[in-house]
């Protein structure tokens, strides 16, 4: 999909005028399914004239132009997209990222991102980088050769910045992409130099038909990024499999490959608690998935703080191949693809659930796909927004005339390998929590005697090497900016022999790129593994997924235990998701929530409440324990 297309020539007749950029805002909601914000509109009327300018003082009038090209199994845009053919014949495609900065902030430790305004953004080298590597390995070439090539074009900029730009990029990949700024942009010494710089120089028209063949091409991965992918994943530590997980990868590629035999739509669904391994064996199986022949498969998962971490952990070459699934379908999933849902229990269900039995958007992706793995773990359903169960997706194959499988993974590989306290917490976290008093010797539990003892392990801890993390029931504010500083919100008073002791720390940031300036506080998705996290308390949100050496859970005012029952208040929520439901309804997501977090450390586990009838209860089935 695109924005608009034609030759420099065409374009040059109207891009600057006011109604075709009021056309463009107009047909953009029709492409992309929403409004381009006033930002966008107002880069469009200053930069795509002067693009256009560039190019023709150039000679480039009648090679083509794309504006807004969209990468579908990245859903980022390229700014321009210019088509032409290379001295060879082939269709070449040169990407240009276009930048109205007049100045902008680097830092020597931090090459690869700029400050520019209040927004800290990719080099903008990289990002064109991405976006030909993506053109390389993505959009089928099966019927027509393809080359790609990408340019920085800044045409506002003076020297220095350009300078500061060019510097951290001459020294990682992004050098073979030129920064250019306003002095590199006019025709000297002559229009071809300036072709040259551009990327463009020995490029001629291409033809209708060559054009029409690029804009139908089918975007799937290409044999090479599959098989370097597939190499990527194998030789990854963090994807080890260990006994009873390998079975299960044996199982599942099994009924997968049964599945394909069979050339009926199927739906594979693999249960397991907390630590029993679904997310390394959803990254194995797409490694032995993309060294297959003809394939084409995704790792989705509905948590965009574990897509992040897994686009890091295997490389960012591969983020088509693993994305977050929210309320729209990854493009060109096909009949041919299998897909890996992993925490397909967060998958959402509304508002597209009340419009009939199942999920729609599930529903679609089920149906489009020609095998659909989901890793379910139901007792992690922490929000009403969704809530997808084993029996549904049963229902549904059904219903739908759908093969179905079901896998359960039994053994405990986190928490210590410890299945004694898997289960005594599962035993706990139930409405009547008759959970025994814990005996067990393979784990570290205890319960902490106020908030700085878990400050204090926590601290320890990570001074020796381990991750160690403070979560939270969220029963605190949340209204801290998106950029340092943060406010310590999660603030709890205790009496002591000396008066009352307020303890404050700040939740997590909840900006998905690190501060600029504050390297020491980690993004959102990055909180449970990067350096600083410890600092800062995490909320179910944030820690779902996630796992570290040792967990500190406090436990709020919203889940308190009586007599032999827990008791829910969500008015003690802070969460406008939750804070209004009845106490019979919030009870399951309470117990769910802190179920889920009290089974992040693989190490020990200190547990407080804040209410002092629950820490009474907790103590009384745990050992006493010094920080």
């Amino acid at each position: 999909m695109h924005l608009y297309g034609s030759t420099v020539a065409q374009a040059a007749r109207s891009v600057g005028d006011e109604a075709f950029i009021t056309a463009a805002a107009g047909h953009f909601t029709k492409v992309f399914g929403a409004a381009p914000s006033p930002q966008e509109v107002h880069s469009w009327r200053r930069s795509w004239p002067a693009l256009v300018a560039i190019l023709r003082s150039a000679g480039l009038d009648g090679l083509h132009l794309l504006l807004e090209y969209a990468l579908p199994a990245t859903g980022e845009r390229i700014d321009a997209l210019i088509l032409g053919k290379d001295t060879d014949g082939c269709l070449c495609a040169v990407a240009i990222e276009l930048k109205q900065w007049t100045h902008a902030q680097l830092r020597p430790d931090r090459p690869g991102m700029v400050r520019t305004a209040e927004r800290v953004v990719q080099h903008p080298a990289r990002q064109v980088g991405g976006y030909v590597h993506y053109l390389q390995q993505w959009v089928n070439r099966a019927d027509f050769p393809l080359t790609a090539r990408g340019t920085v074009v800044l045409h506002d900029a003076g020297a220095d910045l350009v300078a500061a730009l060019r510097a951290p990029a001459a020294r990682g990949p992004a050098a073979v992409y030129p920064v250019l700024g306003r002095d590199d942009l006019t025709p000297q010494p002559s229009a071809q130099a300036l072709a040259q710089r551009l990327g463009c120089a020995e490029l001629s028209p291409a033809g209708r038909t060559d054009v029409e063949r690029f804009l139908h091409a089918e975007h799937r991965p290409g044999a090479a990024l599959l098989e370097r992918a597939g190499e990527v994943i194998e030789g990854r530590d963090a994807f080890t499999l260990i006994g009873d997980q390998d079975l299960a990868r044996q199982e599942i590629l099994h009924a997968v490959d049964g599945a394909r035999r069979q050339g009926t739509k199927s739906i594979i669904v693999v249960t397991g608690g907390p630590g029993t391994g679904k997310t390394v064996i959803a990254c194995r199986l797409l490694g032995d998935l993309c060294r297959q022949p003809h394939a084409n498969p995704r790792l989705l998962s509905p948590s965009g703080t574990l897509t992040r971490q897994l686009r890091r952990t295997v490389g960012d070459d591969f983020r088509g191949l693993i994305a977050t699934f929210l309320d729209k379908i990854p493009a060109q999933i096909t009949n041919d693809s299998v897909i890996l849902l992993d925490e397909a229990h967060r998958a959402r269900t509304y508002p597209d659930h009340q419009q009939g039995a199942f999920p729609l958007t599930l529903g679609k992706l089920l149906q489009r796909a020609a095998v659909t793995v989901l890793f379910l773990d139901e007792r992690q359903i922490v929000r009403p927004t969704e809530g997808l169960t084993l029996d549904q997706l049963r229902q549904h194959a059904q219903h739908s005339g759908f093969s179905f499988a079901h896998i359960d993974l039994a053994s405990q590989f986190r928490c210590n390998g410890s299945r004694a306290y898997q289960q005594w917490i599962d035993h706990l976290f139930q409405p009547d929590g008759t959970a025994p008093a814990w005996a067990g010797s393979d784990y570290d539990l205890a319960v902490a005697p106020d908030p700085e003892h878990l400050e204090h392990w926590i601290a320890a801890h990570t001074r020796d090497g381990h991750t160690a993390r403070i979560t939270a029931g969220f029963c605190w504010p949340w209204d801290s900016p998106p950029t340092p500083p943060l406010l310590p919100e999660v603030a709890i008073t205790c009496n002591r022999p000396d008066g009352p002791h307020t303890w404050a720390r700040p939740w997590n940031s909840r900006a998905d790129e690190p501060a600029f300036d504050h390297p020491d506080i980690p993004a959102r998705p990055f909180w449970a593994t990067d350096t600083g996290g410890h600092d800062q308390v995490g909320c179910i949100y944030t820690a779902q997924g996630m796992e570290y050496a040792y967990n500190a859970v406090i436990m709020g005012a919203d889940l308190v235990r009586r007599g032999e029952q827990w008791i829910a208040h969500p008015e003690k929520s802070h969460d406008t998701q939750l804070r209004n439901l009845p106490p019979h309804r919030y009870l399951r997501y309470a117990l769910n929530t802190y179920r889920v977090l009290a089974t992040r450390g693989t190490r020990g586990t200190r547990l407080y409440s804040t209410d002092e009838t629950t820490q009474d209860f907790l103590q009384t089935l745990t050992l006493p324990h010094d920080a």
